[in-house]
């Protein structure tokens, strides 16, 4: 995108200095409102031996305890809201399948804060006024959907809201509507591009020229994949709803060199995953994120579980980028004492020859030992040899990058599992566990 002032918004032409001055009054103002308003906050800053009128700059804000998934869960439903409940517009929520789900609460004012963000977000990513964006991201209690929705809205575009699911159909609107945009889970996205080649469409003849990829890890080779695929640019959006949702942070479709953050709203911190401190910017660790403008649930130093660094800003030199997230901390899987992570695996099947970009990772237990199959889909055109040579070249790549030895079954074209929403990569069936 080319960068003229006439498309940025008043947060986006602040200087680094200006920036750092509203990022500590709002941190400051979010400190005193969550401990203030939230007893939980207050009790654990209590417990942790601090004020909120102990930050005086940026970096005091280490000093203060960390928030995390069993946090909010614990506070279920509404334990962590900093205003009355009637002030709630909206509630989302996590799908609740490892526990009870977690709850985010929205003002108004919190609608528009959003819609604001994601509005930014689409502009960098190449979307204009007056587009057409198909959002395949699921409408309901995840934050997806509607996050995507209001913010096209509100950069004044015309949404088409399909939703996940039904994807014969999503194909023929796309063909009949001609958006310019998607925004969709990645995983998805190459669903819906099986859909149209089993039509008879010519992705590249669609009318797609920008997606706009979130909600799971992805890597380079995917976006290679699906670029390559539908001759467009394919770029990625971070959120998670328990700071916003989508539209935390947004890679430029001009750079494609990571996300700049906005860091108006939502101020980035990376810690060593293991002893909480602070990271210099560079190193990777796991991201912590504290809100500066939410006002019916504010997070102070939420524990996101996906691993990152912090680089410095290009596209928008005030706001620092994050490194595309291809792990969470959480996703790690322990194999014979080898920590290995689904999109290590993907980057290799992605760049083997004969080999389609859906995968299924199984864990077994073989007498005390822990297995790994690698369940890979063959193209179409894909013959039997190329297949055993390329399970053969996928077993060698696993052991050389990663360490351990895996099995690889190639198995037929559309016989894996199809993902309309986040993908679950891995399948664990050990001790007789199913997911």
């Amino acid at each position: 995108m080319t960068a003229h002032a006439d498309l940025h918004d008043e947060g986006e032409r602040l200087s680094p200095d200006e920036l750092a001055a509203l990022q500590l009054k709002r941190l400051r103002a979010t400190l005193h409102r969550v401990y203030d308003r939230v007893p939980f906050h207050r009790q654990a800053f209590d417990k942790a031996g601090v004020h909120p009128d102990d930050c005086h700059s940026l970096a005091d804000l280490s000093l203060f305890p960390f928030t995390t998934k069993a946090d909010l869960r614990e506070q279920y439903p509404f334990g962590m809201f900093a205003v009355p409940r009637p002030e709630v517009r909206r509630i989302h929520a996590s799908s609740g399948t490892t526990g009870r789900p977690t709850v985010v609460g929205y003002t108004d004012g919190d609608l528009s804060t959003w819609a604001d963000v994601v509005a930014r977000s689409l502009r960098a990513a190449g979307a204009r006024p007056g587009q057409i964006v198909h959002v395949a991201y699921g409408y309901g209690l995840f934050t997806g959907g509607l996050g995507a929705h209001y913010g096209a809205e509100r950069l004044g575009c015309t949404v088409v809201p399909a939703s996940g699911g039904m994807t014969d159909r999503q194909v023929r609107l796309i063909q009949d509507f001609r958006p310019e945009v998607i925004m969709v889970t990645p995983s998805y996205m190459l669903t819906l591009l099986d859909e149209m080649e089993r039509q008879g469409v010519d992705p590249r003849s669609t009318s797609l020229r920008t997606g706009v990829f979130g909600a799971e890890p992805w890597t380079e080779e995917m976006r290679r994949e699906i670029e390559e695929r539908l001759g467009m640019d394919a770029v990625d959006i971070y959120g998670l709803s328990e700071v916003m949702g989508p539209g935390v942070a947004q890679e430029f479709a001009s750079h494609k060199d990571g996300l700049h953050i906005w860091e108006d709203h939502f101020y980035p911190e990376v810690v060593d995953p293991l002893t909480g401190a602070v990271l210099p910017d560079g190193e990777l660790g796991e991201l912590v994120f504290t809100s500066l403008t939410k006002e019916a649930m504010p997070v102070v130093r939420y524990r996101t579980r996906d691993l990152t660094r912090l680089l410095p800003g290009t596209a928008r030199p005030a706001f620092r980028r994050m490194e595309k997230v291809t792990g969470r901390s959480d996703d790690m899987i322990i194999l014979r004492g080898v920590n290995l992570y689904p999109t290590q695996i993907e980057e290799i099947l992605l760049r083997t020859r004969g080999l389609a970009p859906h995968f299924q990772l199984r864990l077994t237990r073989e007498g005390r030992m822990d297995t790994l199959t690698v369940r890979v889909e063959a193209r179409r055109e894909t013959g039997a040899a190329r297949r055993r040579e390329a399970a053969a070249e996928v077993v060698r790549a696993v052991k050389e990058s990663v360490g351990v030895s895996v099995g690889v079954e190639v198995v037929e074209p559309e016989s894996l599992e199809r993902s309309v929403g986040k993908i679950k990569r891995v399948k664990d069936l050990r001790d007789g566990r199913a997911g």
